[in-house]
C-alpha cells in the first residue's frame, strides 16, 4: 500500500515560460516531476529569460519589430530530481521519508531497543535516520548517550511552540547519518496540554511534514500506552512495527493494539498500515517462548518478520555506555539480528 508518493501518471503539471513578443517557443514548456513538490521552480536555469528590447539606434521608434526577428530565449537544460537539494539538507532529493512507529502499548517488549538498534542498523546501510522520542522517559537519547534532562529543547518544544526551529533540537548522535529529536519529563506536561489544541491528533505530523525531505526513515519510539501521544504517532506514520514479546500476557495484548490501529486508520489515518511485527526477547531454549512464537505467525502470517531479536545481556550493556548494539557490540547475535531486520525493512518499501 504506497501513501506517502501522489505522482501524476500523465506527466505532471507543466511550468510555460514566456518568449518575447508572445512567440511561441514548444522548448519552453516541460514536464515538472511533482515529487520534486515543487522545488524545482526555484532552479535558476529555469528562469524567464529577460525580453531584449531594442534601442533607439537599432530600430525607428514608428516600425514594428516583427516576431520572427526577435531571438528566442534559449530552453532551459533539464533538470533531474537527484539534482534538486532537499530543504534544509544537502543530501539528492529522492522521496520523502518514511515514517515507522514502534508501538506496543505494553511496556517492556523492547521498543525503545529496536527503535535505536534498527536506525542504527538502517544508517549503517547508508539510510538518512531520524529517531523521534515521544516517551517522556526519554530513554531513547539515554540510550544513544544523551542526556535528555538537561536539554533546553525537546520534543515538547516543538509540539506546543510553532515558532521552535526544529535544528534547534534536532541532536547528532556518534554514528554517522543518524539523528535524534529528544524528549524528557516536560513531554508529560504535552499530553494535557493538547487536549485544548485543535487538530491536537495532527500536532507531530506537522513537525515531521518539515523534516520528511532530509532523511530516508524517520522512526517514532512510542510510549506504552494508547493516549493522545500515541495516537499523534500513528496519525503521523505510513507505518507500525509491532515489537512483541515472546510471551503470553504480550500476545494477549495483540488484540487490543490492532483494535486501536483499526480505529486510527478509520478516523485519522486511511494510509496506516503495519509493516510488520518483530518477536523480541525470544528464549529458543524455552518451550513456552517456543510456542507462543509459533501461534503469533500462525495468526499474523507473513506480517511476522522472518528475523527474531534473541534475549542477550549485550542489549542490557548497551545503553550503560550510550551506544548501539551495532557499535557497542558489532559482532554479536543481536547486531547481526537487527541488521538482518533493517534489510527486511528495505525490502518491505513500497514500490517506486
Amino acid at each position: 500500500m504506497s501513501r506517502h508518493r501522489h505522482l501524476n501518471d500523465e506527466g505532471g503539471a507543466t511550468i510555460e515560460v514566456a518568449t518575447p513578443h508572445g512567440a511561441d517557443d514548444p522548448s519552453m514548456s516541460r514536464p515538472v516531476d511533482e515529487s520534486t513538490h515543487g522545488l524545482v521552480d526555484a532552479d535558476p536555469r529555469l528562469e524567464p529569460v529577460a525580453e531584449p528590447t531594442a534601442g533607439p539606434a537599432d530600430v525607428p521608434s514608428s516600425t514594428e519589430v516583427p516576431a520572427d526577428v526577435v531571438p528566442s530565449a534559449p530552453a532551459p537544460e533539464p533538470v533531474d530530481a537527484s539534482d534538486v537539494l532537499r530543504p534544509g539538507g544537502g543530501m539528492p532529493l529522492r522521496r520523502p521519508a518514511q515514517v515507522i512507529a514502534l508501538m506496543n502499548q505494553k511496556g517492556g517488549v523492547g521498543k525503545t531497543t529496536t527503535t535505536i538498534s534498527l536506525g542504527a542498523a538502517l544508517a549503517e546501510l547508508g539510510q538518512r535516520v531520524l529517531l523521534v522520542d515521544m516517551d517522556p522517559q526519554g530513554s531513547l537519547g539515554v540510550g544513544l548517550g544523551t542526556e535528555p534532562h538537561g536539554l533546553d529543547t525537546t520534543i515538547y518544544n516543538l509540539l506546543m511552540h510553532d515558532g521552535t526551529n526544529p535544528d534547534e533540537v534536532i541532536v547528532e548522535t556518534a554514528q554517522e547519518r543518524l539523528h535524534l529529536l529528544p524528549a524528557n519529563i516536560d513531554l508529560a506536561a504535552a499530553e494535557l496540554l493538547l487536549v485544548q489544541e485543535v487538530a491536537r491528533e495532527q500536532s507531530l505530523r506537522r513537525i515531521l511534514d518539515r523534516l520528511r525531505y532530509r532523511y530516508d526513515y524517520i522512526l517514532i519510539d512510542c510510549p506504552p500506552s494508547l493516549g493522545l501521544l500515541t495516537i499523534n504517532a500513528l496519525t503521523a506514520s505510513d507505518s507500525v512495527i509491532v515489537p512483541l514479546e515472546c510471551e503470553y500476557f504480550a500476545l494477549r495484548g495483540m488484540r487490543l493494539l490492532m483494535d486501536t490501529l483499526r480505529k486510527v486508520q478509520e478516523r485519522l489515518n486511511p494510509q496506516l498500515e503495519v509493516k510488520g511485527i518483530i518477536p523480541t526477547m525470544f528464549d529458543p531454549r524455552t518451550v513456552h517462548a517456543r510456542e507462543v512464537l509459533e501461534r503469533v505467525r500462525e495468526a499474523f502470517g507473513d506480517l511476522v518478520f522472518t528475523t527474531t531479536i534473541n534475549k542477550t545481556v549485550r542489549f542490557a550493556e548497551a545503553p550503560v555506555v550510550g551506544a548501539p548494539i551495532t557499535t557497542y557490540a558489532p559482532k554479536s547475535k543481536g547486531a547481526d539480528a537487527y541488521r538482518d531486520l533493517a534489510k527486511e525493512v528495505l525490502s518491505r518499501e513500497p514500490a517506486s
